[in-house]
């Protein structure tokens, strides 16, 4: 399994963090070893003082494809999940000034939160869900699939032009306005349509 993320895929966010609006999506990837086990708590790395949430819509890839067309994508995967990116935001500053990779800043072990998943089924129209992140029961993030640069399937079809996609991999597929950063005993909930779909506390 191979987690492929999309970086820069809202404009609002993009706007936020004061980067430049990409002329393609901004593809880098964590390892599985990223994954945040299920039913444990996110505990802060000792190497950041800056870890921040990032909520995204997911995508689990259902079979083997390879130079998709963006009309062949749905036949790609079933499944929609919510997750975070939990970023090492002072660490990845530090990173991009000196013009290195990322991998550090966001592949980091427990940088991928993977919640639930559902039936894409349930969804009358892929590029119009709500989603939303609840820090202490309170929204800190909100946004809807229908605001991305990019939408799900071209991002499909744009990654496998890279990389070869295989059953079980997942696509982050980018984060709204909103982000910020987690403290020692903040409780994180995310929820797809207004059902949850996961949440953690904070270590």
């Amino acid at each position: 399994m191979k987690i492929i993320c999309i970086g820069r895929n809202y404009t609002a966010h993009i706007e936020e963090l004061k980067n430049e609006k990409p002329v393609d999506p901004v593809v880098f990837i964590k390892p599985d070893s990223s994954v945040l086990p299920k039913e444990q708590d996110f505990y802060i790395p000792e190497f950041s003082n800056d870890i921040h949430y990032e909520v995204e819509v997911l995508v689990k890839i259902k079979k083997v494809g390879k130079h998709i067309e963006t009309k062949f994508a749905p036949n790609y995967y079933d499944e929609i999940g919510l997750g975070i990116d939990f970023t090492a935001r002072d660490l990845q500053q530090s990173l991009k000034e000196k013009g290195l990779p990322w991998e550090k800043a966001k592949g980091f072990d427990g940088a991928a939160v993977i919640g639930q998943w559902v039936s894409k089924e349930k969804f009358k129209n892929i590029n119009d869900i709500n989603f939303s992140l609840l820090k202490n029961n309170e929204i800190v993030q909100e946004g809807n699939t229908n605001l991305m640069l990019w939408k799900i399937d071209e991002l499909i079809a744009y990654v496998s032009k890279f990389f070869t996609l295989k059953k079980g991999d997942i696509l982050f597929t980018g984060t709204p306005a909103g982000v910020g950063s987690v403290k020692t005993n903040d409780y994180l909930s995310g929820k797809l349509e207004g059902v949850e779909m996961f949440n953690l506390n904070i270590r």
